[in-house]
């Protein structure tokens, strides 16, 4: 196949790019405040080569990290391939040489037991390096300067695990980041570690437990004393993968699972409360304790999200009938039993976002993107096909609500919020936003929204030069961690020298 398919996963805003560039002093529409002065990291899937097949989807794409920095008011961009293994293979054959999504049964003979992760879905930084993840396989590290490569990351060997979650959590007073791995033991395997790197990015804690069947884990929540492993029934077989058939299948009359542990503690002390059949979620706003109680915060619906998920499970639902709403959880750890309570505290959403000091406490507010109704229909695009075209700002607290709108066309990435120095500001929020400029032509913005005011919109827009495919997920690095950062590698290598 030399062509792209012409689905949704390879036309509209998920249209392949593939170029590598850079550009200084971006043109800025606006103001933007001096105090933001850092970078803002994207995950963005961007196949390389054309598929293999052509049910691919857009979660294969290889993975490219872009950076904005900023400084004084003043915007750089730059974006490159992760160079990992897989990315390399395949340049140099100048055709795909890897099959299905996350099926190595399919790849070409040449490949086999090479690492087929692509790097695509979230940039971590901790420990003064930064990591492109997929939760299929490890990090890869890649410089925050240049963006070159530097390798895959297996904590100098003591990571024992063969994957690595695209949703670590890093704790606020700590510094520690508390991570999993699933399928940590092979493809379809039950094995699920959960890991502890210390502030200086050490790994000092690597355990492994079973899940109740092998579930796609992407993300998970720490308290103060707990993590929190959520389990929702779209599920891996091996046989399938042997025959050919795709890694996910949701099961819509299949229980889900929560496992809550002593943060410090050992995986035996897991303890599994029952929930909902079908449900799913993929992104949580956070967790917290109130005396005995925890409170997990999910962007919940009633069936998996992604099409291809739903239909290998024989779950024939149209996007647009799929209910849900963002989903208070509480458990009750004084209670014997495996139930809990739920109630809906939002609407319907995902890709949520909060300040990074309220990680695993009582967080006043949130932002996560939804719909807008009045928006007209969605564009095609994004990782589940349907881009949002709507940003909601909630305080669970009051139930207080407040949404920026997006007009027609319009839609909008995944936000990074950016602390304020200013006492009792709430900081800014930083996303992509696109909008559809004719037939299958996009052109994509920078925008800078004051966070505890969404509703008045961009305070700075900065367009971009050229088109921008979606991105996954995406991170703020402070300029004085960057230094910091460079400043130590500086010493490594002197040291080395």
């Amino acid at each position: 196949m030399s062509k792209y398919p012409s689905t949704v996963h390879f036309t509209g805003l998920n249209t392949p790019v593939g170029i590598e560039w850079s550009a200084r002093n971006l043109d800025v529409v606006g103001e933007i405040p001096s105090e933001i002065d850092g970078a803002f990291f994207r995950a963005v899937p961007d196949p390389a080569q054309a598929p293999m097949f052509a049910d691919d989807i857009a979660l294969s794409g290889d993975g490219m990290v872009a950076k904005f920095r900023i400084h004084n008011g003043v915007v750089d961009y730059a974006i490159r391939y992760v160079e990992t293994e897989r990315y390399r293979l395949e340049k140099e054959a100048r055709h795909a040489l890897f099959g299905a999504y996350r099926n190595p049964f399919t790849d070409d003979p040449s490949v086999k037991g090479k690492d087929r992760t692509v790097a695509n879905t979230t940039p971590v930084w901790h420990g003064g390096r930064l990591f492109m993840t997929k939760e299929d396989g490890l990090g890869y590290e890649v410089n925050p300067d240049t963006l070159e490569t530097i390798g895959r990351w297996d904590y100098y060997g003591a990571l024992k695990s063969e994957t690595f979650t695209a949703h670590p959590r890093i704790d606020p007073v700590t510094g520690e980041m508390f991570f999993f791995g699933y399928e940590a033991g092979g493809l379809a395997s039950l094995d699920v570690a959960y890991c502890i790197a210390d502030k200086d990015g050490t790994l000092v804690s690597e355990q492994w437990f079973q899940q109740p069947y092998c579930s796609t884990i992407h993300d998970f929540a720490i308290t103060e004393h707990y993590a929190v492993f959520p389990i929702f029934p779209t599920t891996a077989d091996l046989d399938r993968l042997k025959a050919g058939g795709p890694h996910w299948a949701h099961q819509q009359d299949l229980e889900s699972w929560v496992g809550i542990m002593p943060r410090y503690g050992k995986v035996e002390e897991m303890r599994w409360f029952k929930g909902p059949k079908g449900v799913s979620a993929f992104h949580f706003v956070n967790a917290y304790e109130d005396g005995d109680l925890v409170h997990l915060d999910i962007c919940l619906s009633d069936t998996n999200a992604f099409g291809f998920m739903r239909e290998a499970g024989g779950v024939q639902r149209d996007q647009r009938d799929i209910g849900g709403g963002l989903t208070r959880w509480t458990f009750d750890m004084a209670k014997e039993g495996d139930g809990f309570e739920s109630r809906v505290i939002g609407p319907p959403g995902d890709m949520p976002r909060l300040r990074d000091e309220d990680q695993g406490r009582n967080h006043r507010a949130a932002w996560y993107l939804s719909m807008n109704p009045q928006g007209g229909p969605p564009l095609p695009g994004g990782p589940v096909g349907i881009a949002f075209n709507a940003m909601f700002r909630i305080e669970p607290g009051n139930g207080r609500l407040d949404m920026m709108p997006l007009g027609p066309n319009m839609a909008i990435n995944e936000p990074v919020h950016v602390p304020s120095t200013q006492e009792g500001h709430e900081g800014w929020l930083l996303a992509v936003v696109d909008r559809q400029t004719g037939e299958n032509s996009f052109a994509s913005e920078l925008w800078v929204v004051e966070a505890a005011d969404i509703a008045k919109g961009p305070i700075a827009r900065v367009p971009m030069p050229v088109p921008m495919r979606a991105q996954v997920h995406g991170t703020w690095v402070p300029a004085d961690k960057l230094a910091q950062a460079r400043a130590t590698a500086g010493e490594n290598a002197n040291e080395d020298a």
